[in-house]
């Protein structure tokens, strides 16, 4: 708070002349400092230490001092291209006492504030290889220290600030040590604390949408790690909120992980599937998350050894009676009813998909148990969703009609936008859902077809629009598929539906 106010009366005194005399005291301050220490590691003369161990510690006061009162530029993000040229970030970088100043200088909201200051100031630290020194910091430190804990702390603060004004970094910083550095200190045997939680919002972070990070996480055995990890709270809930946090982070990480056909592999191999069937059938609060996980892992051709395998860990008892009824519990943790019914129909999508021989055969027996209940419920969650989607068609035809009114113009970024609004209205649910219909009508279980046809009649649905609904789905399959993949998919859909 201190320096707070004295930047502020200062603020105004700083101009472009004096920020260099600063920076220069600092790099001259600093070289003396550096000179220093190398003469107390490599004088042999007992009595020259001592004389020598003063002055360093006195050229340690006046570094420190001029470093604090560099604390001013971090709210003069323009004048970032000083360090630069003036080589100060070489001799920053090479310092422990300036995890706290670099913190305030890559403060996300500063580096807004002049983006051309910021991007030089971010090459430049870069360029240093800023990432591999800074875990090479946090090597060193011992969290019993509260000093060292904060300085942690402030080094993930200074990644986190980088990784969001750039976030191509996050390739690099994971390779300069930093990917293997996290899933140590997450792993390690230590109560939980600020700086585990922020470990995995980091690990979250450079996971996302990125495919080398992904990779670098399985082959260091990141997914062990990972579910090692959560299944604490398979019998046990989280104890507060910041720990809850911590969950979901792991839980995002793992299913970013899973977008990786390679780490599809390694889950099923470290039994992943088991774990999260047990915090299905458990309750507790890790259980929305669980079911998100097992979506991520069976979906699309790549999920096809994670299905059969959940089959066979007796997966079905647990995800049909989620299917059944959407527990009341979910509501609570803040998870809505159209998130859990996604991620259910999605499982058993990928399952009708994916499944062979005996396996497929054990599913589709489960829609015929009990009378076909389970057909009724999939009847019943379509006309909710069919009637959800039909609402936000009628608004948006509406809005289409006002803006042709206007004369403005509907180009494909507005219908991109139109569709995006539409599934999440509950389109992308129900196009689950007539997938599975259509499914298992061409199962060649006569009881399943009847089913299914003799509801639609008598709630006045049409087959019409449940092809329709399967055309268009057909039409936006497959992100980063092969052509003949997406051919092949899209005909086996149309078959299905045509069928119908």
């Amino acid at each position: 708070g201190f320096y707070c106010h004295f930047s502020l009366s200062l603020a105004e005194l700083v101009d472009e002349s004096s920020v260099k005399k600063m920076i220069l005291t600092f790099e001259k301050r600093s070289y003396k400092n550096q000179e220093l220490r190398i003469n107390i590691l490599f004088d042999f003369i007992p009595t020259n230490k001592t004389i020598c161990g003063f002055k360093f510690m006195e050229s340690e006061l006046d570094l420190n001092d001029i470093i604090q009162e560099m604390h001013v530029i971090a709210t003069m993000p323009d004048l970032y291209h000083l360090l630069v040229e003036l080589n100060a970030v070489h001799s920053l970088l090479g310092l422990l006492t300036v995890v706290d100043l670099l913190q305030e200088l890559t403060d996300i909201d500063t580096l807004h504030e002049s983006e051309d200051g910021a991007e030089v100031l971010i090459d430049a630290l870069l360029e240093g290889q800023v990432v591999a020194l800074l875990v090479q910091n946090m090597e060193r430190l011992d969290e019993q220290v509260k000093e060292e804990a904060d300085g942690i702390y402030n080094t993930l603060a200074i990644i986190e600030n980088m990784a969001e004004f750039r976030p191509g970094m996050c390739t690099e910083a994971a390779q300069q040590g930093l990917m293997q550095w996290l899933l140590k200190r997450i792993k390690a045997k230590m109560p939980f604390d600020a700086n585990k939680l922020y470990c995995s919002e980091i690990l979250a972070i450079l996971l996302q949408n990125n495919d080398n990070t992904r990779e670098l996480l399985g082959e260091m055995d990141g997914i062990d790690v990972l579910l090692q990890q959560l299944s604490v709270f398979k019998r046990h809930n989280p104890s507060t909120a910041e720990e809850q946090e911590m969950m979901e982070n792991l839980f995002d990480a793992l299913c970013s992980c899973l977008m990786l056909p390679s780490n599809r592999d390694r889950f099923l191999r470290g039994e992943g599937l088991q774990l999260m069937n047990l915090m299905l059938r458990e309750k507790k609060m890790s259980r929305t998350s669980a079911l998100k996980v097992l979506d991520h892992g069976m979906i699309g051709p790549e999920g096809t050894d994670n299905c059969h395998k959940f089959v066979d860990i007796l997966g079905l008892r647990t995800i049909f009676p989620l299917f059944m009824k959407t527990p009341k519990k979910m509501r609570k943790t803040g998870v809505s009813e159209r998130e859990h019914e996604e991620h259910v129909c999605s499982i058993i999508a990928s399952m009708l998909r994916n499944l062979k021989s005996q396996q497929r055969s054990r599913l589709l027996s489960k829609f015929t148990e009990n009378d076909c209940e389970k057909v009724d419920r999939l009847m019943e969650l379509h006309f909710k969703y069919l009637e959800a989607v039909q609402q936000a068609d009628k608004r948006i035809e509406g809005e289409k009609h006002e803006m042709v009114r206007r004369g403005e113009i509907l180009d494909d970024s507005m219908e991109d936008e139109f569709y995006l609004r539409r599934l999440d209205a509950g389109l992308f649910v129900l196009q689950l859902i007539c997938y599975i219909m259509v499914e298992i009508s061409n199962s060649g279980i006569s009881q399943l077809q009847q089913r299914v046809h003799q509801i639609l009649n008598l709630r006045g649905g049409s087959v019409k629009v449940v092809r329709h609904i399967m055309r268009e789905y057909a039409e936006s399959i497959g992100d980063g598929k092969s052509d003949e993949f997406k051919e092949a998919e899209r005909k086996r859909i149309m078959d299905l539906a045509d069928n119908f």
